[in-house]
């Protein structure tokens, strides 16, 4: 049986954390959510953009549980404020969904002299994540969701002595890096959860060709360039709306069939319902050893469970 909106159980009195949820895949995954009775943060750096959002949620759910916590990916301070924020209004979180991400940006640097694409997707959630550790084991069977690419299987994993390639940067080979790195930490965290005999649950998802507003910053950005434009065009034309694309970190996050290590994206690849993927990248081990290095050592933040 395919699963939908409909399929979503009860999430009342639960507690969903979801980065970048002002637009896109985000405010999708927070309207479900909401919809089933959860109390979502909306935890993101647009503060103008999140209130049209709510707008948005309520529209839809008038009686909605939520509110709005300011995050910046790009700032580490930011996080570890957002997070401090976070977890002393919630000392618990059921749900956190790693959505938020930019892609195949020009070179730049996050405030902390990250490359962008690494420090917002994977870097800045790794602060967040282990930020949040403390009131997701506090919680009864929490998850986290690290939402991934198709674009993971064009990444490299993590190279220790240039991780950033800087002097050869390249927008789409480092936007797969960065995602790769997504897919790894999410296995990676659910290994550590599994080593401590905590009930906490890590899962990775990817929402395949979906027409969001990624596409659209990416191309206005320009670090693209014509492949920027070309997939903007196309998930337009053929992608899924995000509605449809957030259903694998949806199902990910709250089908109680789910297990944590699982991997969920659309059936035919880029389209169709969300199913459960096989889990195929070889020689992960050492990638997520080499990526646990290399998130400790930039962060200065260790993830201990």
């Amino acid at each position: 049986m395919a699963f939908t909106r409909d399929s979503i159980p009860d999430l009342g009195g639960r507690v969903a954390v979801i980065t970048g949820a002002n637009g896109g895949l985000g405010l999708a995954t927070a309207q479900a959510f909401a919809a089933k009775g959860a109390h979502v943060v909306m935890a993101v750096r647009d503060l103008d953009k999140a209130a049209i959002a709510a707008d948005e949620i309520r529209a839809e759910t008038p009686h909605a549980s939520f509110e709005i916590v300011e995050l910046d990916l790009g700032s580490q301070a930011s996080v570890v404020g957002a997070s401090r924020r976070i977890a002393d209004a919630h000392p618990s979180v059921d749900i956190l969904v790693n959505n938020a991400g930019v892609m195949a940006m020009p070179e730049r640097v996050t405030e902390d002299g990250f490359e962008m694409q690494m420090g917002v997707d994977h870097l800045g959630h790794w602060t967040l994540t282990a930020s949040l550790l403390p009131a997701l084991l506090a919680a009864p069977a929490a998850r986290v969701v690290t939402v991934s690419s198709t674009a993971h299987h064009f990444g490299r994993s993590i190279d220790l002595e240039n991780p950033y390639r800087r002097g050869h940067y390249s927008a789409w080979p480092v936007y797969g890096n960065a995602k790769l790195a997504n897919y790894h930490f999410g296995l990676g965290l659910q290994e550590r959860f599994a080593r401590a005999g905590v009930h906490a649950q890590s899962l990775i998802a990817h929402p395949g060709l979906t027409h969001s507003d990624l596409q659209v910053r990416t191309v206005r950005e320009g670090g693209g360039g014509r492949m920027a434009a070309f997939f903007a065009d196309l998930t337009a034309r053929v992608g899924m709306t995000t509605a449809d694309g957030a259903m694998p970190q949806v199902r990910a996050a709250t089908d109680p069939a789910a297990k944590g290590g699982e991997f969920y994206g659309p059936r035919w690849m880029n389209t169709g319902r969300p199913v459960r993927l096989p889990v195929l990248r070889p020689g992960r081990r050492r990638a997520i050893e080499k990526l646990w290095e290399f998130s400790e050592r930039e962060t200065g933040v260790p993830i201990e469970v």
